[in-house]
């Protein structure tokens, strides 16, 4: 599978990101977030249960559920916890 890639800035200088199936729009429910092109034609394994730079658990199963896969803000607590 390859992806699209956004990103938008968090506290603390770290980002989200936001996956979409290669040449896909962001879905409605989140197109009002200020979103920017990190990457283009990310190519992904189907297999892989995380996208691992970007911080997205269950890329597959978030794109067949709602479209799009995005990092949790889970991740980015414990990220904040390692500074």
């Amino acid at each position: 599978m390859r992806l699209d890639i956004y990103k938008r800035p968090e506290n603390g200088g770290r980002y989200s990101y936001l996956a979409v199936p290669e040449g896909n729009q962001i879905p409605e429910e989140a197109i009002n977030i200020d979103w920017e092109a990190a990457e283009r034609s990310v190519d992904f394994d189907e297999n892989e249960d995380k996208l691992t730079e970007f911080l997205i658990e269950d890329p597959v199963e978030q794109i067949s559920s709602k479209g799009y896969a995005i990092t949790s803000v889970k991740n980015l607590i414990d990220i904040s916890h390692d500074i």
